[in-house]
């Protein structure tokens, strides 16, 4: 009876989930290996995999739209090739990434018998490679914000563009450097497959690092913008367009990556961190595509004849060095939608302005690297040289 009883009392407490069953090493030597450690490693491999699979997928398809979007002319810019080499980096890693949790090094016996005499060469190489990429990613990224950052500034007075420059590239540098030390060491280990240093506060610092960095050239993005746009709005120019356009990614860049970058301390979920450089390399060129679309939709402002003997817009004298008043007269109203109760004389003059400083918002690169140093229409914005 007293036998009849223990056995109840020990089905009662067995848990036919959480059950181990035994392997043998390469040597004969058992170990056991329990249900719950073999879910956990299938569920983590599954969820890691779509991750990087729908930033491979997000990054496949915006480099495509580029292409195809992008105007030949504005190919070889320096931000278009960041931007396009920013997404193809991306695109290669996550794929190395969905191969490394496909491939030998997560085999079932491998991982848990630390057992890796069977994995290729290739299989080292595919996983090294993820990592550099990772790093030239981060370049590439901090390349391009650093010199959108700095057209953004060119209507700064020259100390205070030296400042946020020499501010943009010690944090730059720093973000670069942490994920360059963060890349040896793990390519020593994935050679060594031994942690030669704890590498769990130096991946802490990296992602740290990495997103002040974006936050920093976001927030100077932002700010700068911030102050044009309600300038003009003062000047009376509300109409929804590029700078309105840039200046909501530009808070969208500035908050969803450092998002998802908290997330990597607050949820189980993995490798949430790695999502902040794949954000940031398909916001950048998917706000110049939208603010170009923008432009390409709204109605063409239009022209008065000019009749023989007829004038209908006044001559502007004026000691400036505003490219626009040449002495010449200019016609044509702001707009279709509201040249009503506007006088020819303003509404000639706001039309070419507004008209030239929508498309150097969208066209930062071409401002940047074709402007030099003179008429940057960003000088709407109150800023001074």
């Amino acid at each position: 009876m007293s036998f009849a009883r223990s056995a109840m009392a020990s089905n009662a407490s067995f848990d036919p989930f959480s059950q181990s069953f035994s392997l043998r090493l390469g040597d004969g030597t058992l170990f056991s290996l329990s249900l719950v450690d073999l879910n956990d490693f299938i569920l983590y491999s599954l969820e890691i995999c779509i991750n990087y699979a729908a930033q491979l997928g997000a990054s496949l398809l915006l480099l495509i739209v580029l292409a195809l979007l992008t105007k030949p002319e504005k190919r070889s810019t320096p931000i278009f090739v960041l931007n396009t080499l920013s997404l193809a980096l991306n695109v290669t890693r996550n794929i190395l990434q969905c191969l490394y949790f496909t491939g030998p090094f997560s085999d079932t016996y491998a991982y848990f018998a630390q057992d890796y005499s069977r994995v290729p060469k290739s299989a080292y190489a595919e996983s090294i490679t993820a990592t550099v990429l990772t790093f030239l990613l981060l370049v590439c990224i901090e390349l391009s914000l650093l010199l959108q950052t700095q057209v953004v500034c060119l209507t700064l007075r020259k100390v205070y563009r030296h400042a946020v420059l020499v501010v943009s590239l010690l944090i730059a540098l720093t973000a670069a450097g942490f994920r360059l030390a963060l890349c040896i060491e793990n390519s020593r280990y994935i050679t060594s497959l031994t942690y030669l240093v704890p590498l769990n506060w130096l991946s802490s610092a990296t992602n740290i690092t990495t997103s002040i960095s974006v936050f920093w050239f976001c927030a100077v993005f932002v700010t700068k913008l911030g102050i044009a746009l309600n300038q003009r709005r003062k000047l009376g120019l509300r109409r929804f367009g590029p700078m309105q356009v840039i200046f909501i990614m530009g808070c969208q860049t500035l908050t969803i990556p450092a998002t998802f970058s908290i997330l990597q301390y607050t949820t189980d979920l993995p490798s949430m961190d790695s999502n902040v450089l794949t954000l940031v390399a398909i916001f950048l060129p998917l706000s110049s595509i939208w603010a170009a679309s923008s432009i390409g939709g709204r109605p063409q402002p239009f022209s008065v004849p000019n009749i023989p003997g007829k004038s209908f817009g006044n001559t502007y004298k004026t000691n400036s060095n505003n490219p626009f008043a040449d002495h010449k007269p200019i016609n044509g109203p702001l707009s279709p939608s509201n040249s009503a109760g506007i006088r020819t004389t303003d509404s000639s003059l706001l039309s070419p302005l507004e008209d030239r400083f929508q498309k150097d918002v969208v066209d930062l690169e071409a401002q940047g690297w074709e402007g030099g140093g003179g008429g940057h229409t960003f000088g709407l914005a109150g800023g001074e040289r």
